[in-house]
């Protein structure tokens, strides 16, 4: 199997706000759009998005009323920290804020007018800490 491009599918409420969201903040653009749908693309290697109203007719009847959720879009970035100082200042809805795991994720998220989590990484080394992490609900011996 070659794959030549990655398509993400979100059924929406409100298919021009997710539209607005990503184009603005998110460097997406349309490609084409009608009533009830959108496809937008980037043109780096970014994954495509097709947006298509809840409840639309070309979608089979028992995935209808089903609504984007539970999911993250996650995209790995450079220079993450002036992306979030980029969103931040363009009023975008910073929903958990930029921080460090321990196996070398920085990352922020954001989340869009329908819920759409989306979230923006950067890898680092991680940090080494020779001491391992106590767990304080765990009796001690």
């Amino acid at each position: 199997m070659n794959v030549s491009t990655s398509t993400l599918s979100l059924t929406v409420a409100d298919v021009d706000a997710s539209q607005e969201f990503l184009t603005t903040h998110l460097g997406y653009q349309v490609a084409m759009a009608a009533d009830g749908f959108a496809s937008l693309t980037r043109e780096d290697a970014a994954v495509d998005i097709v947006l298509l109203r809840r409840g639309a007719d070309v979608l089979p009847p028992e995935q209808r009323d089903q609504q984007a959720a539970g999911l993250i879009l996650a995209f790995t970035v450079t220079d993450l920290a002036a992306e979030e100082a980029r969103l931040r200042a363009a009023g975008a809805p910073i929903t958990m804020p930029l921080r460090e795991e321990p196996w070398g994720e920085r990352l922020f998220q954001l989340t869009d007018p329908n819920g759409v989590v989306i979230q923006l990484v950067e890898w680092v080394t991680p940090s080494a800490d020779p001491s391992p992490v106590e767990d304080e609900t765990l009796p001690r011996t």
